[in-house]
């Protein structure tokens, strides 16, 4: 795999170009017409593009400073299962407001007793004729407040192995019965929140897949998950990268001290094997390879992404007890929050502990992991 970007000159290049010279301020609507929203997905939604080709049409939309929708759940999560499991109409209801950003999405999966343990789910949906009554709570939901549909897992059978009683459900956020608190963390940032469902009225058409064959859409949704949360920004994607704090550093005269440049070589090295990791994972999304091989990639890029933070603080010197403080004198900006957030990178979309059990199983082969009985003395607990 060529692990360099094409030249300026590049017919691909060339048609981005074209393209945004005639659209100089591209609207949601027109990126998303385009394809250049998702363009790894296939058509009407995205071009079918190859790994270099998404990456031209990053690259290129980077440089004329556009900036596709926000919506990252909606296209980072839920619209490849749509795309691969919904029928005609809910992708052709759902999928053009999705990535123009007219309607935010969010993912209502853990729960306070089924956060890891995510098949635990205890939020149940009975069938009555054409509709499913919800009952339950969901926690840690991103962007509840903020959206108009999010994707639910919830159980339809309580008389079966807990893997096999879930079903999976889009839900109008604004139903009657629904009730969203938020969650305030430490750094201040409203993202999450606690999500309540009583008696709310979800159509059967909002079914996506069979019912209680939810469980293989959702592992599908987390591995897509976990590919979003470990793109290059630090912090789940967004903000700063490693090469973002080292020309920092570089353009304010160096590394104070021989262990800082240490530290900030090992980050670019870090910096270099994700990006080299990032590479294949798009060729794997598109060509259909292992999905826990996101697994891997998000395990690595956690704490890359908690380091850069932590790294930052330190190049601020004394000022780093400070709140508002950037690295070495600069905007405290997102280098601030993201050091105070930075503990829960290895926590949100799958903890490491998760992440390493699933590495082990799926990719090493390893054993399953033992599964407590409480009935049972530890000697004789079966495998899961």
């Amino acid at each position: 795999m060529d692990l360099e970007l094409p030249p300026q000159d590049d017919s691909r290049r060339l048609e981005v170009r074209a393209w945004l010279a005639a659209h100089p301020n591209p609207s949601g609507k027109d990126l998303a017409g385009a394809g250049y929203v998702v363009p790894h997905w296939p058509r009407p939604w995205g071009l079918d593009a190859e790994p270099m080709q998404q990456l031209i049409i990053d690259d290129e939309l980077k440089k004329a400073g556009v900036q596709r929708p926000i919506n990252p759940i909606g296209t980072g999560h839920c619209g490849p299962i749509l795309v691969a499991h919904g029928t005609d109409q809910q992708k052709n209801r759902y999928i053009p407001p999705m990535l123009s950003g007219e309607e935010i999405w969010c993912q209502l999966f853990s729960e306070p007793e089924a956060g890891s343990d995510l098949a635990n789910a205890s939020t149940r949906a009975v069938g009555e004729g054409d509709v499913y009554i919800v009952n339950g709570q969901k926690t840690w939901t991103s962007l509840a407040h903020d959206a108009a549909f999010g994707i639910l897992l919830a159980r339809t059978n309580a008389d079966v192995p807990k893997h096999a009683g879930i079903s999976y459900f889009i839900v109008d956020m604004k139903s009657p019965g629904v009730e969203i608190q938020p969650i305030v963390d430490a750094s201040g940032w409203h993202n999450f929140n606690n999500v309540f469902f009583t008696d709310v009225r979800v159509p059967a058409s909002n079914l996506i897949g069979p019912e209680n064959g939810g469980w293989e859409l959702a592992k599908d949704t987390l591995a897509n998950e976990r590919v979003t949360l470990s793109r290059g920004g630090a912090q789940w994607g967004w903000g700063p990268t490693a090469q973002d704090l080292i020309d920092l550093v570089r353009d304010r005269g160096g590394a104070p001290d021989l262990v800082m440049r240490q530290k900030l070589a090992q980050l670019y090295i870090e910096g270099e094997i994700l990006r080299v990791h990032g590479l294949r994972m798009v060729g794997a999304a598109i060509t259909g390879g292992s999905a826990p091989a996101a697994s891997v990639r998000k395990a690595l890029a956690d704490p890359h992404g908690r380091d850069i933070f932590r790294i930052a603080k330190d190049l601020a010197g004394p000022a780093g007890m400070l709140a508002d403080s950037g690295p070495i004198g600069a905007d405290a900006g997102w280098w601030a929050q993201g050091f105070v957030f930075s503990p829960a990178l290895t926590i949100g979309g799958g903890t490491s502990e998760i992440l390493r059990n699933v590495i082990g199983e799926r990719i090493l082969g390893l054993p399953r992991e033992l599964e407590p009985d409480a009935n049972k003395p530890w000697s004789e607990t079966r495998r899961r």
